[in-house]
């Protein structure tokens, strides 16, 4: 008797559809809330992707400039069902959280002056820093697992913070690093293997689809690379182009767009690695906003929908309301937002649909697993800078710049600015975060309380 081996049936694009809608609603938590959630309902509710599959594109998605969580959905839907699946999935793991970001920040701007908004994020900036400092917990207990790995965050850290060595030179030391170690020590590189307890004769969709037929859509070639690197680029800049055209290189949009193009492309290691340059050239060097405004932008974004990198769209805004010339601060606002949005989001489309295919035939190549390693401890150690960067600002009222040689800068905390009640607020939603395990919704929402009856009864 021949036994029928049998084939599961293809998702339907409706069915993934619904599924990226649903993602992209419950995609709170920050990158690891988001990622956990397309784990849970792709790989062990739907079955739709396999675990190795799952985390090999995490590991590309991780090693491009941008928001490792909606990459990784643009490459899930792109595996599904090629460039229009990626094209639904990273829209729609976007566009709720967009706009209710920018409804927050139109109020925002309107109401920013009133004490009652004033009292909402004094509370909420303080648990901001458990939660960024979770982030560094976290990551850091998942990939600092050797000396070696250790070193590299430590040494991130000790540049970024003290020299200010630029983030991408970062990202390319530590990728060198990586690839030295397993040049140096191949009996050292990172195992790719199958979790315990697959059943490999019950495959998930995608990979037992991929095993009997490779989709023309995942194998390399050149001629359709160069086609997507065309369009890709042509969407990106030429709407930069006609802004500048029309209103000047110096006009605030083609600066925004500028310059959150070169977020686009030298970034990496997740939202809060990009915060931390975000805040060095955003807040440091332009002007556009101030450390505690960052701060308000982090909060509402850790609160909503979508990836953490919204942020970047309240920077947006803020920027072009200020700077508004002759048009409605609101409407300048509004637009800001909107180029912030594009110039941020159309370039990670144009990584995963170029690299994807590419990277798809590497599955297993430990080498290149030992790079993406590196680079995700060196982000450790800079996510480390961002929370003591936040902290700081928190905290104290008053900062001094401490400059010695070889280019050293550190900022210190003048003792007797100490903001004790946002230190109590703070402290608190370390207990909640690390000794109660509180999940990060019910602490921000504790911690803004807190600020709010601080404000209304002791500050009255």
């Amino acid at each position: 008797m021949i036994e029928t081996v049998r084939r599961p049936a293809p998702v339907t694009f409706s069915d993934a559809l619904a599924v990226w809608w649903r993602v992209g609603l419950h995609s709170f938590g920050g990158p690891a809330g988001q990622i956990a959630t397309m784990h849970r309902i792709l790989v062990q509710e739907k079955k739709w992707i396999g675990e190795p599959r799952f985390l090999h594109a995490l590991n590309y998605c991780m090693l491009l400039p941008g928001p490792e969580a909606q990459q990784l959905a643009i490459y899930i839907g792109w595996l599904l069902h090629g460039m229009r699946g990626g094209l639904v999935a990273g829209i729609l793991f976007v566009l709720p959280g967009a706009a209710v970001m920018l409804a927050l920040s139109m109020l925002y701007a309107g109401l920013h002056g009133l004490g009652f908004v004033v009292a909402v994020f004094f509370g909420l900036k303080a648990a901001v820093l458990a939660v960024v400092l979770e982030a560094v917990v976290r990551i850091g207990r998942r990939v600092l697992r050797t000396a070696a790995l250790v070193c590299i965050a430590a040494l991130a850290f000790v540049g970024i913070f003290f020299f200010q060595v630029p983030f991408p030179l970062i990202v390319l030391g530590a990728g060198i690093a990586g690839a030295l170690r397993a040049w140096l020590r191949p009996g050292q590189l990172p195992q790719l293997q199958t979790p315990d307890g697959e059943n490999r004769d019950d495959k998930p969709v995608v990979d037992a689809l991929l095993d009997d037929r490779v989709p023309a859509h995942t194998m390399p070639h050149l001629a359709r690379s160069l086609q997507v690197a065309a369009a890709g680029l042509v969407l990106w800049f030429a709407p930069i182009a006609i802004v500048a055209v029309c209103a000047g290189m110096q006009h605030v949009f083609v600066q925004e767009a500028l310059f959150f193009s070169k977020v686009a492309v030298v970034t990496f290691g997740g939202a809060y690695a990009v915060l931390a340059y975000v805040a060095q050239q955003a807040v440091g060097l332009r002007g556009w906003l101030q450390p505690s405004e960052m701060l308000d932008g982090l909060g509402m974004a850790e609160t909503t929908p979508g990836p953490l990198i919204l942020v970047l769209q309240f920077v947006g805004f803020v920027a072009a309301y200020r700077s508004a010339g002759e048009l409605p601060p609101l409407v300048a606002g509004v637009l800001g937002a909107a180029v912030t949005l594009w110039v941020t989001f159309v370039p990670c489309f144009l990584w995963v649909f170029l690299g994807a295919p590419y990277v798809e035939s590497l599955r297993g190549n430990r080498k290149l697993a030992a790079s993406l390693e590196a680079i995700t401890a060196a982000v450790v150690g800079v996510i480390l800078n961002l929370a003591i960067w936040f902290a700081l600002h928190v905290l104290f009222t008053e900062l001094e710049t401490f400059r010695g040689p070889m280019g050293l800068r550190l900022l210190v905390p003048v003792p007797a600015t100490l903001d004790e009640p946002a230190l109590l607020i703070a402290v608190g939603a370390f207990v909640a975060t690390f000794w109660l395990k509180a999940r990060m919704l019910p602490t921000l929402g504790a911690a803004t309380a807190a600020g709010l009856v601080y404000h209304l009864v002791f500050r009255r």
